[in-house]
């Protein structure tokens, strides 16, 4: 029975991995498929993917922050201040020593750098009802 749980457990953990390495983008592909294989290298690639995520969500924050006025903006900032205290707790459990090195290097990076695109996908709606008319 061990035996089945063990290959089960590997077996989810497999299409995990999988499933994160599909939400990253192709410059972090790319980084990973060119580094040398280290934890380290993998690192500089998963922060950088982050970094990425991170600019476009201020860029399309500021846009549509900057779009906004009176009751609507105060919220949205609200909600910004709420949601910037989920990301910063989100994906901390791949980083905590549980997942080995590989939540650490890799799965984390592909699940915060999500976790920020889909803000940014959020944000990108709101601004179609801030736009001019």
């Amino acid at each position: 029975m061990k035996v089945i749980a063990a290959a089960f457990l590997a077996f989810l953990l497999a299409q995990m991995a999988t499933a994160l390495a599909a939400m990253a983008d192709d410059i972090y592909d790319r980084c990973i498929d060119r580094s040398d294989g280290t934890n380290a290298a993998w690192s500089q690639c998963g922060a950088a993917f982050i970094k990425r995520a991170d600019d476009q969500l201020n860029a399309t924050w500021k846009r549509v922050y900057g779009a906004t006025s009176g009751q609507t903006r105060q919220d949205l900032l609200a909600e910004q201040r709420k949601w910037n205290n989920f990301k910063e707790a989100s994906c901390r459990f791949y980083a905590n020593g549980d997942w080995g090195r590989q939540g650490q290097v890799l799965d984390y990076a592909a699940c915060r750098a999500k976790v920020i695109e889909e803000r940014t996908e959020a944000l990108e709606v709101y601004g179609t009802y801030f736009a001019p008319q």
